[in-house]
């Protein structure tokens, strides 16, 4: 029987904020005693966290780890993506497991299965690409639910890779429905997008930055209107993954202020990071192509206001990297062949703590909300996480607020060449990270074994 005491600290929930000393035996929090009040032992770990906070630990709930796409894979597998994950507080991820254009469902699982056994860090999940929603994918999908598998992607974009049409879309829709499963929705208008693409080619418009003005804020706009009305007919709650821009989350207010169970997330790379960035000297501005694009900075309050008011619910980070040296490189010449996406698994809790929170945006309590408690909720993994409380898992993370560091690739543990975010100096960082009670990262460096992360099988969807 493992026991550890995480002693002094000021615990940090969605909801409440108190001094205490919390026990783990065998992986779960066995009690939450009034500060100092623990019995003195026998404990096999202590921890002092005097001057510090205990949160639940991240939970980021779209990554893409090891995923074909644009003629390469990411960049991080899930070995190395979840020990960054580790690193940066992130205690669960959920990945985006791929159905293969005709192909089973279960083929696709059973690869990314495959992918993550044995190597993760931390505790994941799976949500399933739907690529050909058909009779059988249909009937398959109940299969996925029963082992846990209980949220499903549909693109609106990338015609002829992923990109399905209204009436599968649809389909699915009433199917996870009667499932009790939940909709996510890449909403983007792919086929118009596709053709500003060519057009802007053609005109020798080849550089970064027009990756953001081929893909206007209208095309995801259009594309949330659409995802939240197919929903509604299907009498479905839907998710919309990476909300970049303003007159998308118009819909998801709307949707929402209606009583329909619409949720949305943000991502730290619309918060921080804008279209200028895009337009950096030569092909710098490579390392900033994602999907949405950047947007103008001025629709960055935008994003934190609907974090305030629970209009987006959930900051997730989209962790899809690609190598500067190799990958993005393949789009040297057209920004149509960079490959989309950017690192942001280790560094999503420290920006959103010292831009977030010690700027004033928003309080520690919305911290730990829209980065643990929130997609806990959403996605059938509350309340063994997502929270401290006696029975949950003790994925906990003690925080100190106040840890001065500067992020750059050569520190950070992401296997890319770059960050986004080079030399920027950031306020709050983790001491200690425990998943399931076993500390795997402390003051810096990591003390646990690779494969101690277990496959988690989710609840059903239970927020409409």
């Amino acid at each position: 029987m493992a026991r550890t005491l995480i002693q002094g600290g000021t615990v940090v929930t969605a909801v409440d904020t108190y001094e205490a000393d919390v026990a783990i035996v065998d992986g779960e929090i066995a009690a939450i005693f009034g500060n100092g009040a623990a019995p003195a032992g026998p404990w096999d770990v202590t921890i002092d966290a005097r001057g510090k906070y205990v949160l639940p630990g991240g939970i980021d709930a779209h990554t893409h780890m090891d995923m074909p796409f644009g003629g390469t894979s990411s960049s991080d597998d899930f070995q190395t993506g979840t020990l960054a994950a580790a690193h940066g507080g992130t205690t669960c991820i959920v990945d985006f497991a791929i159905q293969a254009k005709g192909e089973a469902l279960r083929k696709g699982l059973d690869t990314w299965h495959a992918k993550a056994e044995g190597k993760a860090a931390v505790d994941y999940a799976f949500h399933m690409i739907l690529t050909d929603v058909n009779d059988g994918t249909v009937a398959e999908m109940q299969r996925c639910v029963d082992e846990g598998v209980t949220s499903f992607k549909m693109f609106m974009a990338y015609p002829g890779v992923f990109l399905v049409d209204d009436g599968q879309i649809f389909r699915a829709m009433q199917r996870a429905g009667e499932l009790g499963a939940l909709i996510c929705m890449h909403a983007e208008n792919g086929i118009p997008i596709d053709i500003l693409v060519q057009q802007a080619l053609a005109r020798g418009h080849t550089a970064p930055v027009y990756h953001a003005l081929t893909r206007p804020q209208i095309a995801e706009a259009e594309g949330t209107h659409r995802a939240i009305c197919l929903a509604e007919m299907a009498g479905a709650p839907v998710y919309l993954v990476h909300l970049s821009a303003p007159r998308a989350l118009e819909q998801v207010m709307h949707a929402r202020d209606r009583g329909l169970p619409a949720f949305a997330e943000t991502c730290p790379q619309y918060l921080f990071l804008s279209q200028d960035d895009l337009a950096r000297p030569g092909f710098e501005g490579a390392k900033y192509v994602c999907t949405p694009p950047l947007r103008p900075r001025e629709m960055q309050e935008d994003l934190w206001r609907g974090l305030r008011t629970n209009d987006l619910q959930v900051v997730s980070t989209d962790h899809c990297p690609f190598c500067m040296k190799g990958q993005k490189d393949l789009g040297t010449g057209s920004f149509a062949k960079i490959p989309n996406g950017m690192p942001g698994v280790e560094t999503r809790m420290y920006m959103l703590w010292d831009g977030g929170v010690r700027a004033g945006r928003i309080s520690m309590n919305r911290f730990v909300e829209i980065t643990s408690a929130a997609p806990a909720k959403i996605f059938g993994l509350y309340p063994h996480k997502g929270t401290v409380a006696v029975g949950a898992d003790a994925d906990l993370v003690v925080w100190d607020g106040d840890r001065k560091h500067v992020l750059s690739d050569k520190t950070l543990h992401m296997r890319v060449d770059y960050t986004p975010y080079e030399g920027r100096e950031v306020t709050g960082a983790p001491t200690h990270v425990l998943s399931r009670g076993k500390v795997v990262v402390q003051d810096g460096a990591y003390v646990g074994r690779t494969g101690d992360g277990r496959f988690v099988r989710r609840g059903r969807f239970a927020l409409a």
